[in-house]
């Protein structure tokens, strides 16, 4: 389950967060996005992963722990 959906931008950093389905958000510098809410994690950048600092909050929801077990 995604609690929060945030990352910070390396270069300008701004922390931007994703609230809901389809909330495409950019920095202010435009090097990197955040999208999709609580629903699933998308990330876009200019050059590389590494323009990123990861801030999510994810726990796991009991329907994939059972089946682990």
């Amino acid at each position: 389950m995604i609690i929060k959906n945030c990352i910070k931008c390396k270069t300008c950093g701004d922390v931007i967060e994703s609230t809901h389905r389809h909330d495409f958000k950019y920095c202010s510098c435009k090097r990197v996005f955040v999208d999709g809410g609580h629903n699933y994690l998308r990330r876009g950048f200019t050059d590389s992963q590494d323009d990123y600092e990861e801030l999510s909050i994810i726990e796991p929801d009991e329907k994939s722990t059972e089946n682990l077990g």
